[in-house]
């Protein structure tokens, strides 16, 4: 960037002395004139101004005199019997004409300006082409050295501010990881027991669980230097490079222990070795190896702490994950009910809430949500709030919000055709009918046909209580409930439509999964059967299965989502008039809250 900077100003710096050279040389060149012309010109008034020259003069007319020339400008030769520009002049001025013009003699540029400037521009040159050579040598040599070194932040005051404290809903988490921070406060009372603190640690969990703000808290905890890289930033299209930029952090971080290291998206330059379609050392696996031996490398209790976050586990070498390298593996998932609410209190602070929300409710509402997903909740709560021109958030735009995180924003401007709304109201009918009847663990929270995000439509349920495992009914349940649209469609409009694509995507999902991870078949019972496709994410089929299994895993799944759909049919058929009522409300109001969805239900 510095040399970027000096190449512009010596660049600029040139442009004006050379524009300055130009124009001090530049000049208008004037076309002859004869001196008999000249004294007509002069005798009929056309003449503005003469300015003598030596033996030159130059004359400047009022007009042209050449109707096919615009030139007002001429240049007068001295005649031969005529000593000087001066007498000749004077002999054109006695005629009583003096007024007509003036005649003057040009203010001359002293000879050494012109040869100071055009020293100095080549002298601007050289050391120009010389600076230039001097830092593309530089660069040149520095090279491969200035793209080896690491590009580590390295946080040494700002992070102090996040600590645990910041962390909520982990607080199993955060006693495990306790144990790091003791130690990189207080090193000499592990040391005296001869205990070897973990050198890694990896933190596994999906994405915005808080692995990134656990890493930093810890830092924060112990008030220690912190480094922090993604895996990504390893990796170059030069062999070696990656190699290089590992062995610097290593370094810069045993000068600046004890401190923490943090790799963010580890995955990027740990996945397992050879399992690329190429194979081979490349890049990506030298920068592995270097990332091995370095972590191999550094003493026990040296107070260097590499902390690694992935949600992508199963693609990592096994040699990272062996004793002496990432010792412990700690497992961030989703918070709970209680974490959750957890969570909220640490993103309300700060925002005005209105009597009316209480923050365990809004948590019961939200099973899956990520701490990331609940942050983005109550923001997009509050930016509802701002629109509305309302100083307080309130439930409803909390609710809204929440509707606005799980299936993106409404498109009230879209404009349905009347057959698409029927469609889109029946099909949303169907599922909410569905899950009315046959869930044991979800209740509607809203039914609607106004398109958002991707969807035309949609039906929200809330689960009752939070759930760590499924049951058979259970998934045979979620099947129902994803068939109910399909099925609604064909009772009613007597045909199907093409809304139904993820639904039977997802139906057939949970079928397969059934029978081949789940166990759950009846000709194949406790048997699984694993995809080849681990790595690039490809199906391959499956690997520890015959053909004539295949054929049995196929005709399972088709007889858990034929029986499935016959009884959706029943229940639809026997529940018709709901479902009526439900399509019609549909249609009227494009949107039915639970409370009016349990009103169809009562007043039946």
């Amino acid at each position: 960037m510095k040399y970027l900077k000096k190449q512009g100003i010596f660049l600029i710096v040139f442009t004006i002395i050379a524009g300055l050279i130009v124009f001090s040389t530049m000049k208008n060149e004037p076309q002859s004139m004869s001196y008999s012309k000249l004294l007509t010109e002069i005798q009929s008034g056309n003449v503005s101004s003469i300015v003598l020259k030596g033996e030159m003069a130059e004359v400047q007319l009022n007009s042209a005199v050449d109707e096919n020339s615009s030139a007002t400008t001429y240049e007068i030769v001295v005649p031969p019997d005529i000593t000087s520009a001066s007498e000749r002049f004077t002999q054109a001025l006695d005629s009583q004409l003096i007024q007509s013009f003036s005649v003057s003699k040009p203010m001359e540029i002293p000879w050494w300006f012109s040869a100071v400037t055009t020293m100095g521009l080549v002298l601007l040159m050289v050391v120009w082409f010389g600076v230039s050579q001097r830092q593309q040598g530089g660069m040149g040599g520095n090279r491969v050295t200035a793209m080896g070194k690491s590009r580590a932040k390295l946080l040494e005051d700002d992070h102090k501010n996040v600590n645990f404290t910041c962390v909520a809903g982990a607080d199993e988490v955060k006693e495990e990881l306790e144990e790091i921070v003791e130690f990189l406060k207080a090193p000499e009372r592990f040391v005296d027991l001869g205990a070897r603190i973990p050198k890694g640690v990896l933190l596994i969990g999906p994405p915005g669980t808080g692995k990134t703000l656990l890493a930093k808290a810890i830092s924060g905890e112990a008030e220690v230097p912190f480094f922090s890289i993604s895996g990504s930033d390893f990796v170059e299209i030069y062999v070696g490079v990656g190699a290089s930029r590992v062995r610097d952090l290593f370094a810069q971080a045993k000068k600046h222990a004890p401190c923490i290291v943090f790799i963010d998206e580890i995955d990027a330059v740990g996945r397992q070795r050879g399992a690329n379609a190429g194979g081979g050392n490349d890049e990506r696996e030298q920068t592995l190896n270097q990332l091995l031996v370095e972590m191999d490398g550094f003493g026990i209790n040296e107070g260097v702490i590499i902390l690694a976050a992935t949600n992508r586990p199963d693609v990592l070498d096994p040699a990272l994950l062996r004793p002496g390298r990432f010792d412990r593996r700690v497992t961030v998932g989703l918070p709970d009910i209680i974490g959750r609410e957890q969570i909220l209190n640490v993103h309300a602070k700060g925002k005005p809430l209105a009597d009316d929300v209480k923050l365990g409710e809004v948590a019961r509402l939200t099973p899956g949500f990520t701490g990331a997903d609940l942050e983005n909740l109550l923001n997009e709560a509050a930016l509802l709030t701002a629109r509305g021109h309302k100083k307080e958030i309130g439930n409803e735009a909390i609710k809204e919000a929440a509707f606005k995180v799980m299936m993106g924003p409404e498109k009230k401007s879209h404009v349905m055709s009347d057959r698409d709304k029927k469609v889109t109201a029946y099909h949303e009918a169907g599922h909410a009918i569905a899950i009315k009847l046959v869930s044991s663990s979800r209740n509607v929270d809203r039914v609607t046909i106004i398109p958002s995000g991707m969807a035309g439509g949609y039906t929200a349920s809330r689960p009752t209580e939070d759930q760590s495992y499924h049951t058979k009914s259970q998934l045979i349940e979620e099947i129902i409930i994803a068939l109910g649209g399909r099925a609604a469609e064909e009772i009613v409009l007597n045909e199907i439509s093409t809304g139904a694509s993820n639904d039977l995507k997802r139906v057939n999902q949970i079928a397969r999964n059934m029978i081949t991870k789940y166990g759950m078949s009846e000709k194949l019972s406790n048997m699984i059967f694993e995809n080849d496709g681990a790595y690039d994410g490809l199906d391959y089929g499956f690997k520890n299965c015959s053909s004539e299994i295949a054929s049995i895993i196929d005709t399972e799944v088709k007889e858990i989502i034929d029986h499935a759909y016959q009884r959706t049919l029943t229940l639809l058929h026997e529940n018709i008039t709901k479902l009526n009522r439900l399509g019609e409300m549909l249609l009227e109001k494009e949107k039915v809250d639970g409370p009016e969805f349990e009103s169809i239900f009562q007043a039946a």
